[in-house]
């Protein structure tokens, strides 16, 4: 598989910037997918970062998937998000204060399947690595 990891990093530059810019109306979905932008903040650097990234509604949360494409390596979003425990996310044109965790044991298995059931490309992601792609959860932090 070529890498095209260059081709990736300019599309989603683009998308972040149209849903920012827009401030939700556009990027908010994929085609048929559902996108979210987590701000977060760099564990190691300290600065704000914000990645569009496609979310599964579950009751008053919301669930992303830490896959990188199958990649080995976690995704720099998952690991500066659940190192802060908390993030700010944009959904449409809301945006929302969440607690972000990631599932285990048997609410992984329940929510990896309700998450593979609306992006098949997950259960494809998990045949090319070894490590085990986290559920993230985000949750809506009460006002």
């Amino acid at each position: 598989m070529p890498n095209i990891r260059w081709l990736l990093a300019i599309i989603t530059s683009v998308h972040r910037w149209l849903y920012i810019r827009s401030g939700g109306r556009i990027g908010h979905r994929l085609g048929r997918q559902p996108m979210l932008l987590l701000h977060t903040v760099g564990r190691k650097s300290g600065q704000p970062r914000t990645t569009p990234l496609l979310y599964v509604s579950d009751d008053d949360r919301w669930l992303v998937i830490a896959s990188n494409a199958g990649d080995d390596r976690p995704p720099a979003w998952s690991l500066n998000a659940t190192a802060a425990g908390k993030a700010t996310i944009q959904v449409g044109r809301e945006r929302h204060d969440v607690i972000v965790r990631q599932a285990v044991d048997d609410e992984r298995v329940g929510l990896w399947k309700l998450c593979c059931d609306q992006y098949p490309n997950y259960a494809v992601y998990e045949t090319r690595t070894d490590r085990p792609i986290p559920v993230v959860v985000l949750e809506r932090i009460a006002a």
